[in-house]
Formats: structure tokens, sequence, C-alpha cells
């Protein structure tokens, strides 16, 4: 499997295509989005063990959500049981990728803490809020080199998750090969990437603005636009197909976005 390479006007397209998934089910979404952050907040505050099983889950979780966006756009409903379906299926390549990603971090702290970004992963990986800004400035300042490292690093890594989880669970990838994947289609893709980031960005300051209640239309686009992005990058998912009639995959309906 080899990822496309698309032109930058994709990656506002990939914006509408998600607009037209949230749309269809907006209460759902926004009720699943909510569900999920409240349980990965709860789940982080448990000592010692919560932040890594928060980000183990996290692929999990993911591909519950780009399962239902799956399904809606094959023209079946959105459900609350979504949220688990990750759980049903290669879960433990889900949970591996999110191990791969865990020990990255820490792989990524390692490498700052050698060339001189102590007091800045320290910060980091504190579990404790910062109250003072002073705090993190000073240690950004102080971290130099190690900051703009860790900075790249930790970019290198999320392109690496980006589509990751839809490639296990879709796909039938293995988690390595996945994320290789996911980072070539990233920089494959860079020019889409960039236009997509950049209106969501701005699209967030306008989300930030009515007491960040735009947030709750935004962030359920960011997941569906993010499944909208992985079928037009991505080659068709070969599937067994269901027991329903005029069952279409993934690609078949892109035009009806």
């Amino acid at each position: 499997m080899q990822p496309k390479q698309l032109p930058a006007a994709n990656g506002w397209a990939w914006i509408k295509q998600g607009y037209a998934l949230f749309m269809k089910a907006p209460l759902l979404w926004v009720v699943l989005l909510v569900i999920a952050f409240v349980s990965a907040i709860a789940l982080s505050n448990v000592p010692v063990v919560g932040e890594p099983l928060v980000s183990l889950l996290m692929p999990v979780v993911l591909a519950g959500l780009m399962a239902g966006a799956r399904d809606l756009q094959q023209g079946e409903e959105l459900e609350l049981a979504h949220l688990f379906s990750g759980f049903q299926k290669h879960t433990t390549q889900l949970v591996t990728l999110g191990g791969i990603a865990l020990v990255g971090q820490f792989i990524i702290f390692g490498v700052m803490l050698m060339v001189g970004g102590g007091t800045l992963v320290t910060i980091l990986m504190s579990q404790e809020p910062i109250t003072d800004p002073n705090v993190m400035s000073q240690a950004l300042a102080g971290a130099g080199f190690a900051a703009i490292l860790g900075a790249l690093l930790f970019s290198v890594l999320m392109m690496a998750m980006q589509f990751a989880p839809m490639l296990v669970y879709f796909n039938d990838i293995a988690p390595l090969q996945a994320m290789k994947l996911s980072l070539r289609a990233f920089l494959n893709n860079m020019a889409a990437m960039l236009a997509y980031s950049a209106t969501i960005i701005s699209l967030a300051i306008f989300a930030s603005l009515p007491m960040m209640l735009g947030w709750l239309v935004l962030m359920p686009i960011v997941f569906t636009s993010l499944y909208a992005s992985y079928c037009d990058i991505f080659p068709l998912v070969t599937e067994a197909p269901k027991a329903v009639t005029n069952e279409f995959s993934p690609r078949d309906d892109q035009s009806q976005f």
C-alpha cells in the first residue's frame, strides 16, 4: 500500500467532508467526544498508571471513532457503541501502537535531557499544573537547542501516529509498518497538511471566542476530517462485505461530500 500525493486544495476539502460527516449526527458526535475526553481526564488522574494507560488506549478509542465515521459514511447509524469498537478488533495491535508512541515520548525526553533540556523535561513530565507562565518561558529560554530538537522529534512522532490507528484497524497493517506509512503519507502531502492545519488553527481562534463553545462543533470536525483525509490519501479499504445491499467502501462515496 502506497499513500497518494494530493494537491494543497485537498486540505480544505477534508474539512468540508468532515463537516458533512459531523452534520449527519451532530449531537451524538459531541456526546461521544465528551465521554471520551472526560474518561481520559479521569483515568489520567489515577496515580502512576493513569497517564500511561491513556497513551496506550488512545489509538483504541480513536479507531472506534473512525469506525463510527465510516459507518456514517456508508449510510449506517452512529452509536455510543462505536466508542468501544477498537476493543473488538485488532485491540492488541492498537494497544501496541500506543505503547510504541509512549516509548517514543520517553526516548525524546531522554534525548532532550542529554542536550541540556533537563528543566524543561522535568516540567513537561510533571503532573502538576503550571500556574506561573514565567516558569515555562524561562525553561524554554534555558533549553535552547533541546526545545527545538524536542519539538522536531515530537512532530515526527505525531506524523507517524496520524493515520496509524486507521491503517491498523481498517487495513490490518502491523503497528510499526502503519507508523511508517503514516509518516510517508504526511510528508508526501505536506502542502495539503499545511493548508488543513492552517484552516483548523483559524477555526480554533473563532471557536474559542464564545466561551470555548465553538469547540463543541470544531472538535468533532477535527476527528471526522481526519477520517476524510485518510480515505483520500490511502487506497480502497478491502474488507469482507456485510450482509447489506448496495454496500460501498469509504472511497466509493467520496463524491457525496
